[in-house]
């Protein structure tokens, strides 16, 4: 048998293949190897077979035997499959390599063009369990010998993009650098084919090659014409990117990584990072590989104060661009932020070159993502047919905090040479493109919990990967518009912008609809006469009613007794906002007098959307009700002394019922009475239109105004202070001078505890707003109901905001690093005990460390673990018997650990995510109620049936922001669940280290230290259970 050490010159190359370090070296080496062996590169599966039957000695067999189990797999066909179909990929991107790595192994002539001459990313990828055996199933650890080593999941763009070329230059992939693809070239006349634009100057077999499939892998900001995308914007976001040079010492070594940390979990880090460094950061994730790769989210406000950005620009560009970076101050604050989170013990961090020789940091804005509305199309023009398909960033560009990125990257690649084998297969056009739109609905939705467990029989046939799989959720009639037919006329595309004229079935309430259930549901009680939705709510009468049919037991008898009309609808509003969490967009002044009409059917139609379901209570007219007799008595009403002038002359009479009339359309308001409707902004003081009041403890403001004077985040009830100095207001972390929050931020126990809520305490006809669409459920059921979302009302979030844990800074400790994967394997170990330190017979954890003993391959320990529990893994192995799977269980338990690390990372970056999107979503409503509200009021020329489709549009607005507060509401909640898990994990750690202490040698002082953990411990416990019992009791009631 040959050797690596023998006189054959192809052996030699071979090998300068496999550990070549550059696209140059690979590409070279590369073209030597078929030098040698007389092959020529390009010539797909026959060029493989050529190479494979000349190189038969033991390092190239090992590669040879990976690569023959994949294509020896059915649905390739034995390199049938697509034998005669003709492909270009654009893009040698990770997802554009891996689609021409299928297509090759389908038989299929692949091209391949990249602009690019050098792979140069160091920043670093999260690679799904899926990935990891994928690539490795391609000969991954033959081209780099570390990949996925001990608990590594990781690997930089860079080896990722050099492992893939190899693969596809083994199998024939027809490689094309610094070539760019440019646009299409349609086949001139009958009997010829599609071909590519191409720059600079592509050789002349390139610029003539004819193909029937086109990939795109180009990235985000190329995506081929005909296609059209959609943008998913949040609020301004800034990531900064730094790699740090790796010199791989025993100290470096000794770092432990950071899947993910973030606020949301985990605020006393961060605090103690702004305290020690000035750094504002939401999340921060390190990464061990060929660099110390650093990845974080700053905050605006603490670039511009630091430095690191020159001047504050609206225009993103403008304020990311080179001429607005301060690069050594961008350098100063990636330095030191890395230098914190890992306490300093990366030692003198020096920044790798990027591929331009400067140092590898950068600030890049992933405020808004793109997201292709389809992933594929078919054009023909004089016969001939072109499938266009689309992976990578250009098809979904990922959220970088939620690691999804070359996971779905890589099935969409799969799915996209499955649509190409059928279209090879002769399958109609149309059912091939609705195969692939079914397949792409999935796609958002793929996490590795929801997919098939198995990860050894995923392949290209989507049922291996996806689970309750339905290939016909899109039909072809569903995309006939994705076939084009260039000779014809072409489809009008759908506008990407709104059409809030285009209203849901059912989805927006009428006014005459609105006005209907108002009359049903006050039908009957003395002195309430609805005939309108203005003047026949100004006596207060009416929204008592209202609220008592909904919720008898809110208005007391004892409550209204004496009350006017003015301090009876203030009630209302209050008890509705506090008990229904119907929150108020207008003022109980400008219901009295009239004078906000369009504010008042804002407010009801949000009663109309979250009750109109609910079954009525009794006819109040057979239950007298006192409360509401008094209320009515003419002589309770507000005196008109007590209102101002224009709110007195409009102020209808109460001596006598008013008689019903006709309802008549809405009138523009007259100068005097807008005068009276102005509800101007708390702090601004300028004018705030309806879909712009967000109302907090009974002020309305505007919502971009209600934020941190500091770092400029949204504030909640009970989440904000106002410093008495300069009056301005603050989160609780930049809350100048915090000392005086103490008792109210102390563990909960002055906090009140959540409430119960009874069976009407939340509407069972609460509208469900858009879900998250990176959080995924359990399975990929497209038939599955939506759960409906909680509804909290403002009383229910300041309580919810008081379970907040912030010690003071001048009592505790600072806080520890995020928590090392040591620590969190810990805790996996320690859950597999009975009581505390006594293991049982048959250990959980140790049963899922023996299933994947067999899929472990050769690996090294890259991260130490802590003494003490080393041991006791140590010792459970000799209890067992089984020391030589102490190896195997030490590896999988610290990635099982970080796998729950990054879990609790993406669920909180997720909702991080959501909610920046709700921002932005409330931010364009508000953009196109203002619209609407400026011409229902001032259009009073306007024709009446104009006027009702603008109020409905209004209406249908109001309703979206209505469900978009009910879905913040609800993630509010599951804020505060991780938030409480970490600080009873901590507290719990603590705890243990002091019992785990023999009772003699414990202090004083330990043993007070160990019973106020105790007790610490014991309030958290209390605030979760209460936080479980309220949800659970909100989700009852729904039912």
């Amino acid at each position: 048998m040959a050797s690596p050490t023998s006189t054959n010159p192809a052996h030699a190359h071979f090998e300068s293949f496999l550990q070549a370090q550059l696209c140059r070296d690979v590409l070279s080496s590369f073209q030597e190897l078929c030098g040698a062996l007389g092959v020529e590169p390009g010539g797909g599966l026959l060029q493989y077979q050529k190479i494979k039957a000349q190189l038969n000695y033991w390092s190239a067999k090992s590669l040879w035997a990976k690569l023959d189990k994949r294509a020896s797999q059915p649905v390739y066909q034995q390199g049938q499959a697509c034998a005669g179909t003709k492909c270009l990929v654009v893009g040698a991107g990770p997802c554009g390599l891996r689609a021409a790595v299928e297509l090759a192994l389908l038989g299929a002539r692949v091209v391949l063009v990249e602009k690019r001459t050098k792979f140069s990313r160091h920043n670093v990828l999260h690679l799904w369990p899926f990935t990891i055996h994928d690539l490795r199933a391609l000969g991954a650890k033959k081209f780099y010998g570390r990949f996925c080593t001990g608990t590594l999941d990781h690997i930089s763009i860079r080896q990722l993009q050099l492992l893939l070329l190899k693969v596809a230059l083994l199998l024939g992939v027809e490689i094309h650098w610094g070539v760019a693809f440019t646009g299409l070239q349609p086949p001139p006349r009958k009997g010829s084919g599609w071909c590519a634009q191409l720059q600079p100057n592509p050789p002349d077999q390139l610029a003539n090659y004819e193909f029937d499939v086109l990939i795109s892998a180009a990235g985000g900001k190329f995506v081929p014409e005909g296609f059209t995308v959609r943008e998913m914007r949040g609020k301004l976001a800034i990531g900064i990117t730094a790699n740090f040079v790796n010199r791989r010492t025993v100290e470096e070594t000794q770092v432990p990584e950071i899947s993910g940390v973030a606020r949301i979990y985990n605020q006393k880090f961060f605090q103690s990072l702004l305290k020690a460094t000035g750094i504002d950061l939401e999340n921060i994730v390190y990464y061990k590989d060929d660099t110390h790769y650093f990845v974080m989210t700053a905050k605006k406000q603490c670039l511009l104060r630091l430095g690191v950005l020159r001047q504050d620009w609206l225009e993103t560009d403008r304020l990311l661009g080179s001429a607005n970076v301060v690069s050594e101050a961008l350098q100063r604050f990636a330095r030191a932020a890395a230098d914190f989170a890992t306490n300093g013990k990366l030692g003198k961090l020096e920044f790798a070159q990027d591929a331009h020789g400067r140092p590898d940091v950068s600030a890049f804005d992933f405020t808004s993502m793109m997201r292709a509305e389809c992933s594929a199309r078919v054009q023909e023009k004089h016969g001939a047919r072109l499938l266009l398909g689309l992976v990578g960033d250009c098809l979904v560009e990922p959220f970088w905090p939620l690691g999804t990125g070359v996971a779905r990257g890589f099935l969409a690649a799969f799915d996209a040479a499955w649509m190409v084998k059928r279209w090879a297969e002769g399958t109609e056009p149309l059912e091939v493109l609705a195969e692939r739109e079914s397949l792409y609905q999935l796609l958002s939705q793929t996490s590795p919990e929801n997919m098939h467990r198995n990860v050894a029989q995923y392949g290209l046939d989507p049922a291996s990967r996806y689970p309750n799989l339905n290939l016909r959720a899109v039909t072809p009639n569903q995309v006939r518009d994705l076939y084009d037919v260039v000779a014809k006329e072409p489809v009008p595309k759908k506008s990407d912008k709104p059409d809030t004229g285009n209203l849901t079935a059912g989805s927006a309430d009428t006014q005459e609809e609105l006005l209907r259930w108002c009359q049903e549901k006050t039908a009957g009680y003395p002195g309430v006469h609805v005939t309108n939705l203005s003047s026949s709510w100004a006596d207060g009468l009416a929204l008592c009613a209202l609220v008592h049919r909904l919720r008898p037991s809110l208005l007391e008898p004892s409550e209204l007794q004496g009350l006017g009309a003015l301090e009876a609808t203030a009630r209302a509003l209050k008890v509705a906002e506090h008990e229904l969490g119907i929150t108020p967009v207008v003022s109980a002044w400008a219901v009295v007098a009239g004078s906000d009409p369009l504010g008042l059917i804002a407010y009801l139609s949000h009663f109309h959307s979250a009750f109109k379901n609910t079954s009525s209570t009794p006819n109040p007219s057979s239950v007298p009700s006192p409360a509401l007799s008094v209320v009515s008595s003419p002589t309770l009403t507000l005196p008109a002394g007590h209102l101002p002038p224009q709110v007195e002359a409009n102020t209808p009479s109460t001596e006598e019922p008013p008689a019903p009339e006709p309802s008549v359309p809405l009138e523009p308001p007259s100068q005097q009475q807008e005068a009276g409707a102005r509800d101007l902004c708390a702090l601004c003081g300028e004018h705030l239109y309806i879909l712009e009041r967000f109302c907090v403890d009974g002020h309305f403001f505007h919502r971009s105004c209600f934020r941190c004077r500091a770092c400029e985040a949204t504030l909640w009830p009970g989440g904000y202070g106002q410093h008495p100095e300069d009056g301005h207001f603050y989160c609780l972390q930049h809350l100048p001078g915090t000392g005086h929050k103490e008792d109210m931020m102390d563990g909960g126990r002055t906090s009140p505890e959540l409430p119960i809520p009874d069976e009407d305490s939340v509407p069972p006809g609460a509208s469900i707003p858009t879900a998250l669409q990176e959080e995924a459920s359990p399975t990929l059921d497209p038939s599955r109901p939506a759960r409906r979302l909680i509804r909290l009302s403002s009383l229910e979030r300041q309580r919810l905001s008081s379970l907040n844990i912030n010690p003071s800074p001048a009592t505790e400790p600072p806080p520890k690093p995020p928590r090392s994967c040591s620590a969190l394997a810990r805790q996996a170990l320690e859950s597999s005990f009975v009581g505390w330190g006594v293991p049982v017979q048959s250990l959980p954890v140790l049963d899922a460390m023996e299933e994947e003993k067999s899929s472990s391959e050769e690996e090294e320990d890259d991260e130490p673990l802590d003494s003490d529990l080393e041991q006791a893994l140590l010792t459970m192995a000799k209890n067992a018997g089984t020391m030589n799977n102490y190896p195997t269980w030490r590896r999988t338990l610290l990635r099982h650990a970080k796998e729950e690390e990054m879990k609790r990372f993406h669920k909180a970056q997720a909702i991080q995510r959501r909610l920046h999107e709700i921002e932005a979503a409330l931010r364009e409503l508000e953009a196109q109620g203002m619209k609407l509200e400026l011409a229902l009021r001032s259009q009073s020329s306007s024709p009446e049936e104009q006027k009702k489709l603008w109020l409905e549009q209004l209406l249908h607005l109001v309703q979206k922001k209505n469900s978009l507060v009910a879905e913040e509401a609800e993630l509010m909640i599951t804020v505060q669940e991780l938030d409480l898990e970490e600080k009873q994990w901590q507290l719990d750690h603590e705890l243990r280290s002091y019992m785990n202490r023999e009772e003699t040698l414990k202090t004083a002082a330990d043993r007070q230290a160990e019973d106020q953990i105790l007790r610490k411990l014991v309030d958290v416990v209390n605030q979760r259970d209460a936080l479980i019992r309220f949800r659970e009791e909100c989700r009852l009631s729904e039912l």
